[in-house]
């Protein structure tokens, strides 16, 4: 299983680099017993918040959304703790890497491809996370919608990443853990593989990956060396 042909690869940051739930995993004692649900709600609000916000033509930063998101998941629960939520914020700019986002980056860089991360995250806090998890010296640059004031799936953000390698999207190969991410760039012409790390169905929609893989430990089996 290769990908001939490809000249870049781009990353999506948080879920597919980033553990989005390591956050309030670290701070599940403080939190209580609602902890896990309170991270997941957080994660599908931020999502939803995002989309719902493109369609309605209402942009705000992915630092807002983030935060608007993580109010209405703690008011679920019934917790109004200012204190508490700022805390979570705060845990939001030092997400944990996935344990083989290091190596796996590192590998690429070693093979001569160019490594971006495109993601709906506000500039400022992409930068911060992406250094925080330790990252920042194996990505050529972290591009952000904030250049185009709309989130993903829309085309006007995976044209982004054409723009700066620039390469045709079928010489790009698009790594991300949201299948709504990868039905999106793969609809817009970037070849994908899904990190399918919970055995989920593809989403039913236009746009599906060309590789799926449980880990991003396996895309070593995807590219072919430049040296």
């Amino acid at each position: 299983m290769t990908a001939p042909n490809i000249k870049a690869f781009i990353f999506d940051a948080y879920g597919t680099l980033l553990d989005v739930h390591s956050a309030v995993r670290k701070m599940s004692d403080e939190i209580g017993p609602d902890a896990q649900n309170i991270s997941e709600i957080w994660r599908t609000k931020q999502l939803e918040y995002s989309w719902l916000r493109s369609m309605m033509q209402a942009h705000s930063d992915f630092w807002q959304v983030t935060s608007d998101a993580l109010t209405y998941a703690m008011k679920y629960h019934g917790i109004e703790n200012r204190k508490l939520h700022d805390k979570l914020m705060n845990m939001y700019l030092n997400l944990t890497a996935y344990k083989d986002a290091v190596t796996t980056l590192k590998e690429i860089k070693n093979h001569k491809y160019p490594t971006l991360v495109l993601s709906n995250g506000s500039q400022g806090m992409l930068n911060k996370s992406i250094e925080n998890a330790g990252l920042q010296p194996l990505l050529d640059k972290a591009i952000s919608i904030d250049e185009v004031g709309v989130y993903k799936p829309s085309p006007k953000v995976y044209e982004l990443g054409t723009d700066y390698v620039q390469c045709k999207p079928e010489e790009i190969l698009f790594v991300s853990a949201n299948a709504w991410d990868v039905a999106g760039a793969n609809h817009f012409g970037y070849r994908v593989a899904w990190i399918n790390r919970f055995k989920r169905p593809p989403e039913i929609l236009p746009g599906k990956p060309e590789f799926i893989i449980e880990s991003l430990s396996e895309l070593e089996q995807l590219y072919q060396s430049k040296k």
